[in-house]
């Protein structure tokens, strides 16, 4: 086993959601080895119809964090109640929740569809398969830079808010 296979088994094996972020400054150059490491993802047909925004305006955050508090509250109310483990989780989510415009840079990958799914959460996650291979990609890349990354979709199930708000088709 190499030196750099090693690296690999040890970032797979050590990465986990991070909810709980400094709000230091992301460098520019470690956001576009997050981007470069999201294009090397495989997708459907090897169509390479991804896309990246970054967002690092505190007015836009702001937007985003009103989004992902109202989904938040859905999601909480589902998982409180639930077993005592996922205490942990909740906290989290709620930390998150409370610190999200914080967040130093949100990145948002994106698909372009040949013809569009239904305009609701379930339709467009359901058909952008193609996008998990690079979100696995960014959050493995984040744990070797030394980033705290975590997956959410909370703050985008508003789809038509979401696409208003980042100016999307």
């Amino acid at each position: 086993m190499t030196i750099d296979e090693q690296n690999l088994s040890y970032v797979i094996h050590h990465t986990r959601a991070m909810r709980r972020l400094k709000s230091d400054p992301v460098p520019e150059q470690l956001l576009l080895e997050l981007v470069d490491a999201a294009n090397q993802g495989p997708t459907g047909s090897n169509k390479q119809n991804a896309s990246w925004i970054i967002v690092r305006d505190a007015e836009q955050k702001k937007k985003l964090d009103e989004l992902n508090r109202i989904a938040v509250h859905g999601y909480i109310d589902g998982v409180e109640s639930s077993a005592p483990e996922r205490a942990g989780i909740v906290k989290a989510v709620k930390w998150q929740r409370d610190h999200f415009d914080e967040i130093p840079a949100i990145l948002i990958l994106c698909l372009t569809f040949d013809s569009l799914p239904a305009d609701n959460w379930r339709a467009g996650a359901g058909a952008g398969g193609s996008i998990w291979p690079a979100v696995q990609n960014v959050l493995l890349t984040a744990r070797s830079l030394g980033l705290g990354a975590a997956l959410t979709t909370l703050g985008l199930s508003n789809r038509p808010a979401a696409k208003e708000l980042l100016g999307l088709p």
